[in-house]
């Protein structure tokens, strides 16, 4: 069965928790960055089902009992796009078609490098929010980088 992915407590919850760290989840900051396990935190918020099935799910129980897909970019965009078991799943967008609480990811020509959630727009630029560079509502345009992919989140299976 499938469900709506709740796009308002996935926001808000990114909201909250951009320039702090929730205690329930490991900060890895100093280990390569807390980019996407902030991002998958938002995710989780807005969908409330994970995907047990390593080394391919997206689930955290700790930090040494985590799916790749939690805390890396790559693996959170693949889990998303090939996601045909429970948890959320989405599909790759143009950048007209993304819309708040869908993720963009920030890459250069060898690797994409960055999770950001999109948490608003402003004259049809998205702001977003993200860990590692702490950011609240900051325009997509204030970043630097050369190519971006858009994953927007079509529901939950359950």
């Amino acid at each position: 069965m499938i469900k709506e992915y709740d796009r308002k407590s996935a926001v808000n919850y990114a909201k909250s928790w951009a320039f702090d760290r929730n205690p329930n989840y490991y900060n890895f900051d100093k280990i390569g960055g807390d980019c996407t396990n902030f991002a998958s935190q938002c995710l989780f918020n807005g969908s409330f089902v994970m995907n047990y099935n390593y080394p391919l799910g997206w689930y955290y129980n700790s930090i040494n009992d985590r799916a790749p897909a939690w805390t890396d970019v790559d693996y959170f965009y693949n889990f998303l796009i090939k996601n045909t078991s429970y948890g959320p799943f989405g599909v790759e967008v143009s950048f007209q078609e993304v819309k708040i609480g869908d993720f963009i990811q920030l890459g250069n020509p060898n690797d994409y490098y960055h999770n950001l959630i999109i948490t608003e727009f402003k004259n049809n630029i998205p702001l977003v929010c993200a860990h590692t560079n702490d950011a609240l509502d900051r325009p997509l345009t204030s970043y630097s980088f050369n190519s971006f992919r858009c994953i927007h989140i079509l529901g939950v299976r359950y």
